[in-house]
């Protein structure tokens, strides 16, 4: 069984690490680009999307990525806008204290997913403005992968 306390908890230092002092059109553009070169890097076949305020700023799907990741990252989307967390410590949050997340009754499972891969995009002292997500991947990877970018932008 995995440990979901110290999971929860590197989850958490991560929300707080990975903050930025600004976000423009620019830094989304190079957060995805970031993201394609690891994808590509790793061999891996993923759909990203950085949202700010609303307003999509990168969208990207791989050649050979699903159509079904773009609901996905919806869900994801919709998770951390909700929870104000990203959707993986969500997801796992609700396994450590034994609730099934598509069980609870007013979050239709059709319009939230609480599996990794959509992490918020923040502003120190200001708070949520958007996401990074990633899809395609198994949630701890799409999880590590979009944290992986955020460090190396952010770097």
């Amino acid at each position: 069984m995995e440990n979901y306390a110290d999971l929860l908890d590197t989850i958490t230092q991560q929300e707080k690490e990975l903050q930025f002092t600004a976000f423009s059109s620019d830094t989304a553009l190079a957060l995805g680009l970031k993201l394609v070169e690891l994808a590509k890097a790793g061999g891996k076949i993923i759909t990203i999307n950085i949202t700010i305020n609303g307003k999509v700023l990168f969208h990207h799907a791989m050649q050979g990525a699903s159509a079904d990741q773009a609901d996905w990252i919806r869900r994801k989307n919709n998770v951390v806008a909700r929870f104000g967390r990203c959707s993986f410590y969500v997801g796992i949050d609700h396994k450590h204290r034994g609730v099934v997340f598509e069980d609870i009754k007013y979050l239709d499972p059709q319009d939230h997913a609480a599996n990794g891969g959509a992490f918020p995009i923040t502003i120190k002292d200001t708070g949520i403005i958007g996401t990074v997500t990633v899809s395609g991947l198994r949630q701890a990877e799409d999880h590590a992968l979009a944290v992986e970018a955020l460090r190396s932008v952010l770097a």
